[in-house]
């Protein structure tokens, strides 16, 4: 096989599918050599995220409410996710044609209740729904529950993880955009600067802090704020990391950042660094709400009648008094 093809079983057929850089797939079938023009659609875990060889293919000769969703996890699924993650392709056959798509944070028996009743055979999620191994599916937990039942429902679950959030474009780099920072970069790059965890950047001028901090509580609609850190300095530069990013807050000081906005920032994070920097807990879900947006403006944009919806039954599990 030629290092640009891909090898494809559709309708019981091989294709072979011969990448153009236009961005369209030659398809020839292994029976015939018969040729037929396809419409590719790059998802982003492949141009940006790289979280797997993941194609959105879209038949031009058929009724182009679904689409052909396929994986080659192994490729390409390590080049930016943590190495202790599971980002990829978490149950179901990646061969099947996708009727449409719920994103979510999480995954949970009623969000798979959700897809399930609203006809959605494909759930796209942030969090990976598997991170150990099964060494048994017998249903005692959730986790067994969910891969039981979207096997038996012909339900895919796909996820991407540390590799959105190291992806230029990816969670933090949206919540920068909408805060309005500007001359943004990378907070801890890999080797090519341009992708990493985290980012740092310059509001258009100082705040307050106190002032910036009760905006972003309102911005993202959190319930508490946990901060420490000296209130009377002003904010100029800001540090974001989506999820549990408070290892990263040694980054955060030496780029300079006046304040880091994170999650999942434990009583003794706080201490020995908040003489240097302002810290704000603005908790996990919140921070990594708007992945769902990118998930959705990643397919709405390329395939803009294939259905994606918000999942509604999705909700914090924490709560505030």
């Amino acid at each position: 096989m030629k290092k640009d093809e891909l090898r494809i079983v559709y309708e019981d057929r091989w294709l072979i599918a011969v990448e153009k850089p236009s961005g369209m797939l030659t398809m020839s079938t292994g029976k015939s050599g018969e040729t037929t023009a396809y419409s590719i659609v790059y998802d982003y875990m492949q141009e940006k995220l790289r979280g797997g060889r993941v194609f959105i293919v879209h038949r031009l000769d058929k009724d182009t409410s679904g689409v052909l969703i396929f994986a080659k996890d192994h490729e390409t699924k390590a080049a930016l996710q943590e190495n202790w993650d599971n980002a990829g392709l978490q149950v179901g056959n990646p061969l099947r044609e996708a009727t449409g798509a719920m994103v979510c944070l999480d995954v949970t028996e009623a969000i798979l209740d959700e897809a399930i009743a609203k006809g959605l055979n494909l759930i796209i999620t942030h969090h990976p729904l598997i991170f150990r191994g099964l060494k048994s599916i017998t249903g005692k937990t959730h986790i067994e529950r969910i891969v039981m039942r979207a096997i038996k429902n012909g339900i895919a679950i796909y996820s991407a993880h540390t590799n959105m959030d190291s992806a230029w474009g990816g969670v933090s780099h949206l919540i920068a955009k909408k805060m309005g920072l500007v001359d943004v970069e990378v907070l801890c790059p890999q080797a090519d600067a341009q992708s990493g965890l985290g980012v740092v950047g310059n509001l258009p001028c100082e705040e307050d802090a106190l002032h910036f901090l009760t905006r972003v509580k309102e911005f993202f609609n959190v319930g508490a704020i946990r901060y420490g850190g000296d209130t009377s300095r002003p904010v100029r530069r800001v540090a974001i990391c989506g999820g549990a990013g408070v290892e990263f807050v040694g980054n955060a000081i030496a780029q300079g950042a006046d304040v880091y906005v994170t999650g999942d920032v434990k009583y003794h994070d706080f201490q020995g660094v908040t003489d240097s920097i302002l810290i704000a807990d603005i908790g996990h879900y919140e921070s990594e709400y708007y992945t769902k947006e990118i998930f959705s403006e990643i397919i709405t944009k390329k395939i803009p009648n294939f259905a994606v919806q918000y999942a509604e039954l999705e909700k914090n599990p924490i709560n505030y008094l």
